[in-house]
Parts: C-alpha cells; structure tokens; sequence
C-alpha cells in the first residue's frame, strides 16, 4: 500500500511543544542579545550551527516553548524582522 501525503494540509503539531528555528544573521549582529529581546523570559535554548564560507554569516539553531500556532508563528514574524533568514 502507498502512502499519499497531501502537501496542501496543514500538519498536525500538538501544543504546547518545542519548536526550532533555524535563524541565520550577518556575523556581526549577536544572535543572544536578539533572542533575549524578542523571547524575554520564555523558556528557549539556541546553538551555533554554522558559519559561511565567506564569514559573513552565521546561523544558528534556536528552540523555543510555543503555546500555540499563533505563538509559533507571531515569534516568526520578530525573527523575520531582525535575522536576514528565518526557516
């Protein structure tokens, strides 16, 4: 038997949980100063995962306790805002 999965449907997350991130930010800019801005006193973690090949960026893996899709996805859009990517 196949399995279909439909790429239009919204996956099921349960809440509340873990959520990562994958941020990256020109080398200069203190991703910790920025995660601390945005999260305040939320519960979150983040790691160093990679530098480019030129040193002009870094990214980082950030994990964060999300309470909702809204939640998720309201500290999505202030990462957007002060990060050059955001996954």
């Amino acid at each position: 038997m196949e399995n279909i999965i439909d790429l239009n449907q919204e996956p099921i997350i349960n809440y509340p949980t873990y959520w990562d991130y994958k941020v990256i930010f020109r080398t200069e800019i203190k991703a910790e100063e920025i995660f601390i801005d945005i999260l305040k006193q939320r519960d979150f973690k983040f790691k160093h995962t990679n530098s480019s090949k030129n040193g002009k960026y870094q990214s980082y893996l950030l994990s964060v306790y999300v309470d909702s899709k809204m939640d998720r996805l309201n500290i999505f859009e202030k990462l957007k805002n002060k990060a050059q990517f955001v996954l």
